[in-house]
């Protein structure tokens, strides 16, 4: 193996399965264990991998709704209204975007009443001016992550 390509492959490696063993993936990328070892630490202290976590299929667990909500925060709320969406439990993905709304956020909900009754939270704030729901009807991709290009 070129290693120059050995983080690529190793991250490409790790998409596939995060929970290989360091001697799987030296055999896999023919190299030697104290290599992946070493390439692994310095991907890890560098942020390029922060944690191995698995893969939920929320609707498997009662979350049958998913929700995409777009808010327009009021003045200069946006880092804060973002901040606290974020730390709702419901919410999998909050973005500050451009466009005409200031945030994107997806959440997952057990119903459509458990929805409702976080959307009225939300509508009571302040911070937010103006909103628009859209309820996913299919996900044709989620929480899909790609391989690296080794080339």
């Amino acid at each position: 193996m070129a290693y120059e390509n050995i983080d690529a492959e190793l991250i490409n490696e790790l998409l596939g399965d995060g929970r290989a063993s360091l001697r799987s993936l030296a055999e896999e990328l023919d190299v030697s264990v104290t290599t992946i070892s070493n390439h692994l630490q310095d991907l890890e202290e560098g942020g390029v991998i922060t944690g191995y976590t698995p893969t939920v299929d929320y609707d498997k667990l009662g979350y049958d709704v998913t929700a995409v909500l777009q808010l327009k925060a009021e003045g200069g709320s946006l880092p804060d209204l973002a901040e606290r969406l974020g730390a709702h439990d419901q919410m999998i993905s909050v973005y500050e975007v451009t466009g005409d709304y200031d945030i994107i956020a997806i959440g997952k909900f057990h119903d459509t009443d458990h929805m409702n009754t976080l959307i009225k939270e939300l509508l009571g704030d302040a911070d937010i001016a103006e909103s628009a729901t859209s309820v996913v009807l299919n996900a044709a991709a989620e929480n899909e992550q790609f391989d690296l290009n080794t080339d």
